[in-house]
């Protein structure tokens, strides 16, 4: 191995490079993207492989420099949508997560440094430490998991109710690790069997086999045992997808998507539903909050009184329809409390918060607002600390929402459930949370429309499955344009709408009680997560003691 690190060269960087950045693309292959809209989610299974053997191989500082391109490259083949929402979108993305595998890399680095013949375990530990870690942050993204690769594998997703995503990344990585320790030596020109390989290190692939057959045989039981649960009742459910351009505002807008969610949801009330859903922010006045403030005081009733009498013709029509109506609306609340709704100067006293309403017998008898914004877009806490980059958002129509903090229950035609908002349902501990608190039924209501891109929103929807299999709950997610659809408790996607396409659906989603017992991950979220951030941290510490004291012994 010295005589390999004395001979590298440029010519050596180089193709390590093309070799990361080419594995970038293939990894991007698993998830749904521009090639399939669905991905080819085995490719997970071994995508990783050359780039652990390349940190293997090279240099700490190259390994720094190397985690830092991988994840640029990465992130603009799998996120290419990005530029949809805003172009400083790609830009901040791709800078943040490149610069967090900088120091995934350095880690697996020194996992394999500190034990180079049994590594490849904590390198497995590492990378579902980084997985966590990288969401759980303020600017956490859990796009581009590794674990959410196999959302269409459903036997292998079934674990998901005890570790969460986190074990399924473990089984991924694991033996992708272990491999790259062989791919590693026939870069530096050996020439070895595989067969030997695996012979002269059996105890690993013996004990992963164990483990990938008990996997597989808890997955199928578990996908049998729910595909055949008989549900305590079914919740007739009508969603509503008026595919209105995000991008576009104005009262005018407003009242035109208004329309449309009217006549839709008065077509769809024909089928019986017990209650009708719209997508996230899909009426923009705030009813809440022009039915608590008259602004007659003032002398500028006539800039506010067409937006009153529209949220008039929302309350209306509320009253007429006669079922529960749940829908995401903007809860306007006093900025200054101490102060009217209205300043002297004629602005508005009011901060908002993206929240769900359910409306019903003519009021909002409840209101959920969503505690995990989006950052940069939607929430920036570090106007003082970073006042340059706070101004600059601002400057690119970036606005601010109030973060909500409590987990909601709602309660309509006899069914509980709660409403995580947009990419809510990508952290599994909100879900939890909800369940945990007596939740029956998850519904998403999402807004992906501003991509316009069919496979971000499958994306999206292809991690809210998991989210489905740990809580053991039916999901159903209204959405603007797409992915509408309903994720059962085995993680199967059922009757996804067509998207970018004005309609609605009808589904009689499965509840199950809450009077049920919770899953183990219910109960202990993201524990997985945890013990492996305890245990590869301590492994590291330890590791870097011990090669210290042997050094110091030399």
């Amino acid at each position: 191995m010295k005589n390999f690190y004395n001979r590298r060269n440029l010519r050596t960087y180089c193709s390590e490079v093309f070799i990361l950045i080419l594995s970038a693309f293939i990894y991007s292959l698993a998830f749904p993207g521009f090639v399939t809209s669905k991905g080819f989610g085995f490719i997970a299974f071994f995508a990783l492989i050359p780039v652990l053997a390349i940190i293997r191989n090279t240099s700490v500082p190259a390994s720094g420099i190397y985690g830092f391109i991988f994840g640029v490259s990465f992130y603009l083949f799998f996120n290419y949508w990005l530029p949809g929402f805003h172009k400083l979108a790609i830009l901040i993305v791709t800078i943040i997560k490149g610069s967090e595998m900088v120091l995934l890399f350095l880690a697996l680095k020194a996992a394999d440094r500190f034990f180079r013949k049994h590594g490849y375990i904590l390198q497995a530990l590492i990378w579902v430490a980084y997985a966590y870690l990288a969401e759980s942050w303020f600017a956490g993204y859990p796009y581009g998991n590794i674990g959410y690769t196999l959302y269409r594998y459903l036997p292998l997703m079934q674990i998901a109710e005890i570790t969460g995503v986190w074990g399924i990344i473990f089984m991924l990585i694991l033996p992708q690790a272990f491999l790259a320790r062989y791919v590693a030596d026939i870069f530096c020109g050996e020439d070895k069997s595989i067969v030997n390989y695996i012979k002269k290190n059996r105890i690993f692939p013996i004990v992963y086999i164990v483990l990938f057959i008990i996997w597989l045989i808890f997955g199928f039981v578990k996908v049998g045992k729910w595909s055949n649960e008989e549900a305590d009742r079914t919740w007739r459910v009508a969603t509503i997808q008026h595919n209105h351009d995000s991008w576009k505002g104005g009262l005018e807008t407003y009242r035109s998507n208004f329309s449309n969610l009217r006549r839709l949801s008065l077509e769809a009330i024909r089928r019986d539903p017990e209650v009708v859903v719209w997508s996230e922010t899909a009426f923009i006045p705030s009813v809440d909050w022009h039915m608590s403030y008259s602004y007659e005081e003032t002398d500028k009733i006539s800039s506010n009184e067409k937006t009153a009498a529209l949220v008039k013709e929302f309350v209306d029509f509320g009253e007429e329809l006669g079922l529960p109506l749940i829908t995401g609306n903007p809860r306007g609340v006093l900025k200054d409390p101490t102060k009217g709704p209205v300043l002297e100067d004629g602005d508005l006293n009011r901060i908002d918060y993206n929240t769900v309403i359910l409306f019903d017998e003519g009021r909002i008898k409840e209101s959920y607002a969503k505690q995990h914004l989006v950052p940069f877009t939607e929430h920036f806490p570090y106007e003082k600390q970073l006042p340059w980059l706070y101004k600059m958002l601002l400057a690119n129509d970036y606005n601010w929402w109030l973060p909500g903090d409590e987990p909601v229950v709602f309660e309509a035609a006899g069914v509980k459930f709660s409403t995580p908002i947009c990419y809510e349902d990508t952290f599994g501990f909100h879900s939890a949370e909800f369940v945990k608190n007596g939740a029956e039924v998850i519904v998403n209501l999402t807004n992906d429309r501003w991509s316009g891109c069919a496979e971000a929103a499958i994306q999206h929807a292809a991690i809210a499955t998991l989210r489905s299999v740990e809580t053991r709950k039916s999901m159903v997610r209204s959405t603007n344009s797409g992915l509408t659809c309903m994720i059962l408790p085995t993680g199967k996607i059922v009757d996804p709408v067509e998207q970018f396409k004005m309609t609605w659906h009808i589904y009689d989603v499965p509840v199950y009680s809450s009077e049920r017992d919770n899953t183990f991950y219910v109960n202990h979220p993201d524990l997985f997560a945890f013990v492996s951030i305890y245990l590869s941290g301590a492994l590291l510490i330890i590791g870097a003691v011990l090669k210290f004291i042997k050094k110091g012994k030399s």
